[in-house]
């Protein structure tokens, strides 16, 4: 296992991280990604997004078909970071206290006692969570944001580090509902997947006719760090530094899409914070302590596609909103740092 990183506190007006710090971050980052393509065939794009995403200590939404191996994933990133691990199937019957837990009963008492719900855990799977409605979706807001959950007046503070994963159906499948801006808002990233390709498929099948199925290696994987090291890990992910530049430069990213023409709804403030810090996570994966242009443009797509809106025309166009906002990027003018 791991021994805990070493925190370095930052400079008063620019952070700063040692080098060898810095570099025993990018070796936890290596590791880990190792393991999970031992345990998990394919899908880099989502394989990536976690981890920056657990680095950031932000929420990830994932779009896809179901059996990709999303439930796989989280279950071997929890596995392996040391994180305990808990899984929401969303349904339209589904209702707020499934999730948050309620307070029930003591016979012997005669008082209520809470009984905490799935969501008290340290990665959470919300599956295919649009196919519950909104006032399902609104008992994650709280603990998405805030780390609590609040309950008759009572705040019950979750687990930390806290991370979300929630799976969504392509919108026009049967049986689902549009998830709330609100709601979107809340996720640091949405990846976007596809099936995987035919060297990656054959793979599965044969890791699966050999016996040494994905499922079979994931109960012999032991944990590679803790729960501790991951909440140093996303302390110093928000010490790497940033130039007034590359701060100007997200600025004017998030800005742009406000008046991109095809975009009715441009992104919100909160969406330069995310990408602020998801940059930042990404340079100290990368191996530096500050962050450079290409770690902002890198992470465009999944933090802006879900905090847009189309217009009305560009839907009409067939044109959709990463095909937009990548033009929207190659228009912005880079900072040179």
């Amino acid at each position: 296992m791991t021994d805990p990183i070493p925190t370095t506190p930052p400079a008063v007006q620019a952070p700063t991280l040692d080098p060898t710090t810095v570099a025993r971050c990018q070796e936890l980052f290596t590791r880990l990604q190792t393991e999970l393509r031992r345990l998990f065939v394919g899908q880099d794009e989502l394989v990536l997004g976690l981890l920056t995403a657990v680095a950031a200590g932000g929420h990830v939404l994932v779009e896809s078909l179901p059996g990709l191996g999303k439930t796989l994933l989280v279950k071997a990133l929890g596995r392996l970071l040391g994180l305990k691990n808990t899984r929401i199937q969303f349904t339209p019957d589904l209702m707020p206290s499934d999730i948050t837990g309620s307070h029930v009963l003591d016979p012997s008492t005669r008082q209520f006692t809470f009984h905490q719900g799935p969501v008290f855990t340290q990665f959470l799977l919300a599956d295919e969570v649009n196919r519950a409605p909104a006032k399902t979706h609104s008992a994650l807001l709280e603990a998405m944001q805030e780390r609590q959950v609040t309950l008759d007046g009572t705040r019950y503070p979750l687990p930390e580090p806290f991370l979300v994963m929630a799976t969504q159906n392509p919108i026009d499948s049967e049986g689902t509902y549009q998830l709330p801006e609100a709601a979107l808002d809340r996720f640091l990233f949405k990846l976007v997947l596809d099936y995987p390709t035919q060297d990656e498929e054959e793979r599965i099948l044969t890791l699966h006719q050999s016996g040494s199925s994905p499922e079979r290696l994931l109960d012999q994987a032991a944990p590679v760090t803790t729960a501790a090291t991951v909440q140093q890990l996303q302390r110093l992910a928000s010490q790497v530094a940033v130039d007034p530049a590359i701060t100007a430069y997200i600025a004017r990213l998030v800005r742009a899409t406000r008046s991109a023409p095809g975009l009715y709804l441009g992104a919100s403030p909160r969406a330069g914070v995310a990408l602020l810090c998801a940059a930042r996570a990404t340079a100290l994966l990368r191996g530096r302590a500050f962050v450079v242009p290409d770690d902002v443009a890198d992470l465009a797509l999944p933090a802006l596609r879900h905090r847009v809106i189309l217009a009305p025309e560009a839907e009409v166009e067939g044109r959709n909103a990463d095909a937009i906002l990548t033009e929207l990027v190659k228009g912005v003018e880079v900072p040179r740092v």
